[in-house]
Order: C-alpha cells, then sequence, then structure tokens
C-alpha cells in the first residue's frame, strides 16, 4: 500500500463512518474499472467495516483490497456459474446479521457483470440491498462522446451475441435505432464488431479503450472507418471497449415534411395538410405549400 492510500483510509474514515450502516445488509460496491484512484471514500470505509466479501474473482478482489490497505479474511466467491448457489451463502449471512460487501471485477455490480441475480434473491428474501456508486465504463464513455439527447435518453446494449446470425440481426436493429448506444466488446471481438458496424457507413461511433488506464485512448471516427483506426495501431486491438454508437442522423425537415405531406393529401384538403406536414416535420410552410401545389398538378389527369 502506497502512503496515498493510507491517506485514503484515514479519509475513508473522517467522511463515511458517521453514516448508518445496517447489519444484516447486502451492500453493493462499485469498484475502479482500471485506474485505483477511482474508488470512492464510502466505498473503501464499506469495504473495512463488511464482516464479509463476496465478488466474481476471490484473487483479484483481494489484490485490490490489498493495494488499498486493506486486510479481509471472508471471502466469498459468487459468479455467473455459481450466482444462485452463492446467494443462499450470503443469505444465510444477512440473516444471522453480518453486513455482507459484494463487489464486481471491475465498475459497478449487476450492470452487465454478476451481481443482479444476487441482489434479486436477497430482496426476494426480504433483506435490504445498499448500493455504494461508484466508477461505470457505461457513464464514463458517455460522457466523453459528446452525444446529446433530450432527456438525455440512451440505449445500452452491452456484448452483442457471439452468434454470427444473432449479431447480424442485433446490429440490423441498431441500423435503425435513433438513440445513442452503448456497445461493450473484448478485445478478440473487436475486428469482427468493427466489421459489422462498417454497414452503418458515416454514422459516428466513439471508441473508448482501456478506460482509465495507462493507455487510455479514445476517438470518434465513422462506422465505416472503425476497422481501418483499429489497423492503424496494432496495439489498438487490445484491452477493453466500450463503445457509444452516435444516434442515427435525422432526416433533413425538407426530405422528412415532403414524406408526411405525400401521406396527409391522401386524406386531407392541401391546406390542412400543409399546416399538419409544418408542424409535424418542422418543415417551411411555404415550401410545403408549393410541393403540394405541385403534386397536387402532376395527380391531376389532363383534359381530354
Amino acid at each position: 500500500m502506497s502512503a496515498s492510500f493510507s491517506l485514503a483510509l484515514d479519509a475513508a474514515r473522517a467522511a463515511a463512518a458517521a453514516q448508518h450502516y445496517p447489519q444484516g445488509a447486502l451492500y453493493v460496491v462499485a469498484t475502479p474499472i482500471g485506474n485505483l484512484a477511482d474508488i470512492s471514500l464510502r466505498a473503501l470505509h464499506v469495504l473495512q467495516l463488511a464482516d464479509a466479501i463476496a465478488c466474481e474473482d476471490t484473487r483479484h478482489t483481494q489484490a485490490l483490497l490489498r493495494a488499498y490497505g486493506i486486510d479481509q479474511g471472508r471471502w466469498l466467491a459468487v459468479h455467473q456459474h455459481n450466482e444462485a448457489q452463492g446467494a443462499q451463502g450470503v443469505i444465510e449471512r444477512l440473516r444471522a446479521g453480518e453486513r455482507v460487501a459484494y463487489a464486481s471485477d471491475a465498475g459497478t455490480p449487476g450492470v452487465s457483470d454478476p451481481g443482479a441475480r444476487l441482489v434479486g434473491a436477497v430482496r426476494d428474501a426480504g433483506l435490504p440491498v445498499v448500493p455504494v456508486p461508484g466508477a461505470s465504463s457505461i457513464t464514463a464513455a458517455l460522457s466523453v462522446a459528446g452525444v446529446v439527447q433530450e432527456g438525455g435518453a440512451f440505449v445500452f446494449a452491452g456484448f452483442l451475441p457471439a452468434k454470427a446470425g444473432e449479431r447480424d440481426a442485433a446490429l440490423a436493429a441498431l441500423a435503425q435505432e435513433s438513440r445513442p448506444v452503448v456497445l461493450l466488446e473484448a478485445p478478440h471481438r473487436i475486428e469482427s464488431l468493427a466489421r459489422g458496424l462498417a454497414v452503418l457507413g458515416a454514422r459516428a461511433v466513439t471508441v473508448g479503450r482501456e478506460l482509465t488506464k495507462q493507455f487510455e485512448e479514445i476517438a470518434t471516427v465513422e462506422c465505416a472507418g472503425l476497422a481501418g483506426w483499429l489497423a492503424g495501431n496494432a496495439k489498438r486491438v487490445h484491452g477493453e471497449f466500450v463503445l457509444v454508437l452516435h444516434a442515427a442522423p435525422q432526416a433533413p425537415a425538407a426530405d422528412e415534411g415532403l414524406r408526411v405531406l405525400k401521406l396527409l393529401l391522401q386524406e386531407l384538403p392541401v391546406k390542412t395538410a400543409v399546416k399538419l406536414a409544418a408542424e409535424i416535420s418542422g418543415a417551411g410552410r411555404n415550401d410545403l405549400y408549393q410541393a403540394a401545389l405541385s403534386l397536387k398538378s402532376a395527380a391531376t389527369p389532363p383534359a381530354a
């Protein structure tokens, strides 16, 4: 443990010890996604306070806690292969009045990481679950992607299916998505994902590689150019990836207005159709009116 983390433990006790930490509760603790300094003071305090620590990989979390100077001797392995069975062991400890902290290998548990089934089982047992928020690769990537969406809407798609057919179907659905989409990918599949995204052409994608780590790299490129960007440096295919697929560009108002106008003219008088098309699409009313006259004229058969 470095001197800086010794100070952090003191600060954690000073900042968080006065809060109430009920016994018999599961504490879901977010841990860094790469940079040890991203641990929160509250997380440090809870990890010291816990009677037992459940985690995705005991070796990984033990090494993490040793880096902070935290000595914990009671470990429970709860990962995707034993989550149902492991949850029962956690519940027994909670019923005995213990505080149990749960940490996945990196980031916030239960979000594309094990933990959701554990939390569900604890809640079904009528026992409390306390979030200890912190690092997340999803929000980290969104914060630097510059995607602006009304209401902050986005879609978290996580890891796409590994099977080619299912993966192609998922990519086809993304092509129709009007909101930003967050994807996760492993190094051995990133080139395959890049080839799949190429069909989206000029649509922008922000790539976050090794976020918060020493060799962090962030770039925004066109989907058609993602494979070339990866090939531009041999190191770029290594590490963990978070990608933000920017929202699909909206059709220009004039084009959208004309499309809506054509539909409305099939059922409504010209003036009403023009008024509604302008309100729906944002296109100029005068332009739509002239377009409506042209469409009506073209549809009128010549006099005999």
